[in-house]
C-alpha cells in the first residue's frame, strides 16, 4: 500500500487542494444554466408558466453560482502555475470561461427584469450554451478527461 495516498475523507486534501474546488464547483452552474435554458424552451413551445418557473430559478441559481465557479478557476491558475503566462488550450479555455460568465450572468439579469424581450433572452441563451458546451470541452482537455 502507498503511504503518500491520501485518506478518502480527508477533508484536509479536499478543501485546501490547489484546483480540487474548482473542478468540484463547475459542475452546478453548467447543469443549472442548460436545464434553465431547457426549460425556458420547453415553456415557449407549451406555454407553461411552471416551466417558466422553473427556468428562472434555474438561471438565476446558475448566475449567482458561475462567480466561485469562474474565481476558483482563476486561484487554479494562480496556484497549478504560478501565475505565469497562459497560452494554448488554458488560455482558450479562460477566454471562453470569461464570455461564459457574462453570458450567463447576462442571463440571469435579463429575466430578473419584468418583461425581457424573448428574442433577445433566447439569442442570449444560446450563445451562453453554446459558450459553455465549448468551454467545459476545452476544460475537459485541461483535466485530462478528453485526452
Amino acid at each position: 500500500m502507498d503511504i503518500s495516498m491520501t485518506h478518502v475523507l480527508d477533508l484536509r486534501s479536499i478543501f485546501l487542494a490547489r484546483h480540487a474546488q474548482h473542478v468540484v464547483l463547475i459542475h452546478f452552474p453548467i447543469a443549472l444554466f442548460l436545464m434553465g435554458v431547457g426549460f425556458d424552451l420547453a415553456a415557449r413551445r407549451r406555454h407553461g408558466t411552471h416551466l417558466l418557473t422553473a427556468a428562472q430559478v434555474n438561471l438565476t441559481a446558475a448566475a449567482i453560482l458561475i462567480v466561485p465557479a469562474y474565481l476558483t478557476g482563476l486561484l487554479a491558475w494562480r496556484f497549478a502555475l504560478a501565475g505565469q503566462k497562459i497560452r494554448g488550450v488554458l488560455l482558450d479555455h479562460l477566454l471562453l470561461a470569461s464570455a461564459t460568465t457574462l453570458l450567463v450572468m447576462t442571463t440571469g439579469w435579463l429575466r430578473s427584469r419584468s418583461r425581457p424581450h424573448p428574442v433577445i433572452l433566447l439569442v442570449v441563451e444560446l450563445m451562453g450554451a453554446t459558450s459553455m458546451a465549448l468551454t467545459a470541452h476545452l476544460g475537459g482537455f485541461l483535466s485530462g478527461v478528453n485526452s
